[in-house]
């Protein structure tokens, strides 16, 4: 049986020899891999992409965990490099990164994949799946490739930012996206063991933070926080809701006053559901907090980050939306769902859901770390909020699955209590009124388009 090809080309703007160098960076790998195939990586023999580079990671294949291994076999500096499958799902995988240089300032970039699947002959009726699938993975990459180079890559400062809450939902896309971007990122970590290059060990609850021994920094973002929006809210539970956002940021606050050379912009984690109930009302980052549980955690949460702001230090509270992505959170839960048909509406479907892509979400925050005029409260949402109703029928549609079902109000209270009123029904109409204002160009301003990317079904 011959070898099946898959192509992909894109033009992107920019010298080819910053485009060949931006895939050696540190997190390349990562900010190209779609959110719905994740890769974890297990191991790496040698640096970038050179010749004889090995890498290992951990992957699933249709639900099924599997180890991936490959080795880089060729390297021309600003033509190709290519690498190639030792141990992992494919009976042959060989994929070549080619770089055609289109004048000073444009590149052709093509991925060539030259591959066969296993079982011979057997293989034969899945093989326009698999080119299906590869079209979906590299439309992905090529649409992140293009949008980071030619709107941000060799556009911004170079700065040492340390991260907490970086094996979050959110953090685990930020600290590839920040090191791509070109900053240099030092992720706060819990377990003692962490020896690697960029960890930094720390334990909030027992006041432990060396912020000496991470060398001086610029920035510092804080993610931290246990999900919200599991089960119900017993009350030790929400004890563990509130100081699992507080205590960390206290300590962070602490220990950045205390340095000999402060960073310039801390970067703190909020919600929108300060503003707890707001109806059809658009909601600002003047209006006031609401008077939910969520509510009075929020303002506890960015309560506790104004220490930075009187020490000196340009503070931002982030009220972060439903950030859309099939790695975490809301769409997470709602995907298979959704994919066999059981799409639900929640309640009579009027409550406003203020959603942003992940995309946005940290194109906002960089946004934010180079904008030195933005301070205070932030809203990190999408321009366009819409309805439950809105989202179920989209959603559905994206997936071209039916979404009939619906799950009234009472339900959903008696399943998940105050929870589930307050994360499932309550009506967030929030504004990025600070974000746009400061000049912040969405890349998703509608729903539609923002699930299509994120869920590769453009």
């Amino acid at each position: 049986m011959k070898d099946k090809i898959f192509t992909q080309k894109t033009q992107i703007n920019v010298p080819v020899a910053d485009l060949f160098a931006w895939h050696a960076r540190e997190g390349a790998i990562n900010r190209l891999t779609p959110p719905w195939a994740p890769l974890s990586l297990i191991s790496r023999k040698g640096e970038g992409i050179d010749q004889g580079v090995q890498v290992k990671f951990r992957m699933k294949v249709m639900g099924v965990p599997m180890i991936w291994e490959a080795e880089h076999v060729e390297y021309k500096e600003n033509e190709l490099f290519r690498d190639r499958q030792i141990k992992g799902p494919f009976a042959l995988w060989e994929h070549s990164h080619l770089f055609h240089a289109g004048g000073r300032h444009s590149t052709v970039m093509e991925d060539r994949v030259r591959f066969k699947l296993p079982m011979g002959a057997l293989s034969l009726p899945f093989y326009g799946h698999a080119k299906k699938e590869l079209a979906r993975i590299f439309g992905y990459r090529h649409r992140v490739l293009k949008a980071d180079m030619e709107k941000r890559v060799g556009k911004i400062r170079k700065q040492r930012i340390l991260v907490s809450g970086a094996s979050g939902t959110i953090g685990k896309a930020l600290v590839p996206f920040l090191r791509t971007c070109g900053h240099e990122v030092i992720r706060l970590v819990r377990d003692p063991q962490n020896e690697a290059p960029d960890a930094l060990y720390w334990d909030p609850y027992k006041n432990i933070l060396d912020m000496d021994a991470a060398g001086p920094i610029d920035a510092v973002i804080s993610l931290n926080g246990v999900d919200i929006s599991r089960g119900k809210w017993t009350e030790k539970q929400k004890k563990l809701i509130i100081d699992s956002r507080v205590i960390p940021t206290r300590v962070l606050v602490e220990k950045m006053r205390t340095m000999e050379q402060p960073p310039s912009v801390f970067i703190s984690s909020s919600a929108i559901g300060l503003y707890g109930e707001g109806g059809d009302t658009q909601l600002t980052e003047e209006t006031p907090m609401g008077d939910s549980f969520i509510s009075q955690v929020c303002d506890q949460w960015e309560t506790a980050s104004l220490g930075a702001a009187r020490g000196g230090i340009r503070t931002v509270q982030l009220r972060i939306g439903v950030v859309l992505t099939p790695a975490g959170g809301a769409l997470e839960r709602m995907f298979l769902p959704f994919f066999l048909g059981l799409g639900t509406r929640l309640s009579h479907g009027r409550q406003y859901m203020s959603w942003i892509s992940m995309d946005d979400a940290l194109g906002g925050i960089l946004h934010i770390l180079e904008k030195k005029e933005v301070h205070g409260p932030v809203n990190l949402t999408a321009p366009v909020p819409v309805t439950n109703r809105e989202f179920t029928k989209i959603l559905g549609r994206v997936l071209a699955r039916p979404a009939f079902f619906v799950m009234p109000g009472p339900v959903a209270g008696l399943l998940w209590g105050d929870m589930g009123r307050e994360t499932l029904l309550a009506s967030a109409r929030v504004l990025p009124n600070k974000l746009t204002d400061s000049g912040y160009e969405f890349t998703h301003s509608g729903l539609e388009p923002a699930l299509r990317h994120v869920l590769g079904r453009e």
